[in-house]
């Protein structure tokens, strides 16, 4: 099974903690990673990429545990249910039980209100549509999105969505869906009003390079406030690797991230 490839994630210090969380009679597990001495000054709530089927919240450990030290923010990372067990909505049922959850106990569980929300490819999708179920519920909980590569046309239906060629996760994760475009699945699609300012990193080499400038300009013209960055050279998944061109990316996020949490409230 190709979820066999990923090796153990690498211990941090201090561990994540696991704890389960619930809103509106549903529960998910997630990983929450502290700020060490202090409280914290901001919630990143963050989904794993490995589009839809594979990956982990523990995979991400390493770098949520910088991201807790460097910014002095909680990272909250939703262990979502996979496909092709679990398909569409599954996934985003639980980032939104997440969300609503971090909604409502912030404050209390954190210390804070300044809340963000975050992915990685597939996570980045879902951080999309959590963003639009809470709008549609009249809830403005997060004040900004940071989206790495994500996926966002899962239809095939536009030029962007046919360059995205891994039929095996679009039929594990959606292919019971009567319609691919259904927001949900390909948030491209949606009405992308009244969501927070977004910064969108993106790789000049990335299969979904085109997607993810078809957004861009989508939420722009939906009145969006968007920060777009295409690196130079970079393939899918770059900031994953240990290269110049991860760091100046993550560098990128953790500057615009920590000023975005500052500015708010």
């Amino acid at each position: 099974m190709v979820r066999a490839r990923a090796g153990a994630p690498a211990p941090v210090d201090p561990p994540a903690m696991n704890e389960m969380v619930a809103a509106e009679g549903r529960e998910v597990p997630v990983r929450i990673h502290a700020p060490v001495g202090g409280a914290a000054n901001g919630v990143l709530l963050e989904f794993h990429g490995g589009g839809f089927y594979m990956g982990s919240a523990a995979g991400s450990d390493t770098r949520n545990r910088q991201m807790a030290d460097a910014l002095g923010v909680a990272v909250v990372s939703v262990v979502y249910r996979l496909a092709p067990e679990n398909p569409w909505p599954a996934a985003p049922d639980d980032a939104e039980t997440a969300a609503l959850w971090l909604a409502e106990h912030a404050g209390r569980r954190f210390g804070t209100s300044k809340l963000a929300v975050g992915g990685f490819s597939a996570g980045s999708t879902l951080a999309m549509t959590t963003l639009l179920r809470l709008r549609d519920r009249g809830l403005d909980a997060f004040d900004c999105a940071v989206l790495q590569f994500g996926t966002y046309d899962l239809s095939a239906h536009t030029p962007a969505g046919r360059l995205i060629a891994d039929e095996y996760f679009l039929e594990a994760y959606a292919g019971a869906a009567p319609d691919r475009t259904h927001p949900d699945i390909s948030p491209i699609y949606a009405e992308l009003s009244g969501l927070p300012p977004v910064l969108m990193v993106v790789g000049e080499k990335d299969i979904l390079l085109q997607d993810n400038l078809a957004m861009a300009g989508r939420l722009s013209a939906s009145g969006v406030d968007v920060d777009l960055r295409v690196y130079p050279e970079a393939p899918h998944g770059f900031s994953a690797h240990p290269t110049p061109m991860a760091k100046a990316a993550l560098d990128d996020i953790d500057t615009w991230l920590g000023e975005r949490l500052a500015a708010t409230h």
